[in-house]
């Protein structure tokens, strides 16, 4: 029997004609994919070859899923993650860290607890961001304090943190600083601030973000309520800062509040006593998790 290199003649094109119905098979799996994402333009993998077995079916052709990920993979057709969400606390450093003070404490007076964090704003035309510092106070939830800044450094902490001591009236009165363990607030030169004002240190514990709910939460309003978009952004640094400023004054002198008995922040911050809030919390256990359902505008 004749044969081609080592194979007989019938095993050879046998292999051939199975290479030519892979090739083929390749082609046209790559074809209907192309056609969903002519309107589906990121339709993950998954979710592709779900939505493809009826003309898998139809064609007759059989493959798995990790075999459809390597065919999308060597097409260059699989889908680049989203730019994550961009990350502000850096916990792993050689500082100090402090316990939580105000766990299970409710304030009853202004300056009495403040609570600080940073958020990041998306500079569009520019194509980076830019960060904002938030000093709030717990009682009141007024923005004591803050500051749109370049970079992750200290010094806009310290700027923001800086204004909040200004706007205190009566140092005599004890007061609490509380933040997460972001090497911003950990380093020597915010710590020694806070010491040389005589302001007690707290920050959170575990990296549960309810640790810090309030400064989570004012970040969110001011990214989401002050644009049409739900995802606020500026043209430039500048722009942030006079716009960011204009936030601050309407959320603390004209935006009703739930959680202080439906006053502004201003108006809560003359107050004395328990303040009743306006909303319910729900929780509910997911196996080893806890999620906070919060109704809150």
């Amino acid at each position: 029997m004749c044969s081609v290199f080592g194979y007989s003649k019938q095993a050879y094109y046998k292999q051939l004609h199975q290479i030519e119905h892979r090739v083929a098979k390749e082609e046209m799996i790559v074809g209907l994919v192309n056609e969903k994402r002519a309107l589906w333009k990121r339709g993950s993998g998954r979710n592709l070859h779900q939505s493809l077995q009826n003309e898998f079916k139809l064609h007759e052709i059989k493959m798995g899923r990790d075999k459809f990920f390597e065919l999308l993979r060597k097409n260059d057709l699989l889908i680049r993650s989203k730019r994550q969400r961009v990350k502000t606390t850096c916990s792993y450093h050689h500082f100090n860290r402090y316990k939580n003070l105000i766990q299970g404490v409710t304030p009853l007076r202004s300056n009495e607890i403040w609570v600080s964090d940073i958020t990041y704003l998306w500079l569009k035309p520019e194509d980076k961001f830019c960060y904002l510092s938030v000093i709030t106070d717990l009682y009141s939830r007024k923005i004591v304090g803050h500051c749109v800044h370049e970079s992750l450094s200290v010094s806009g902490c310290i700027s923001a943190l800086q204004q909040a001591i200004k706007s205190r009236k009566n140092k005599s009165e004890s007061l609490i600083h509380h933040s997460d363990r972001g090497v911003q607030y950990c380093c020597h030169d915010y710590i020694r601030l806070l010491q040389r004002h005589e302001i007690q240190i707290s920050m959170t514990e575990t990296g549960d973000p309810l640790e810090n709910a309030v400064a989570e939460r004012i970040h969110r309003t001011i990214k989401e309520e002050f644009t049409s978009d739900r995802q606020i952004n500026f043209s430039n640094i500048e722009e942030a800062r006079v716009e960011i400023k204009k936030f601050v004054d309407f959320y603390n002198e004209k935006r009703p509040h739930r959680s202080v008995e439906w006053m502004t922040p201003s108006e809560a911050s003359r107050c004395k006593g328990l303040l009743k809030r306006k909303w319910k919390s729900y929780w509910r256990k997911q196996g080893d998790w806890k999620e906070l359902i919060e109704i809150e505008k």
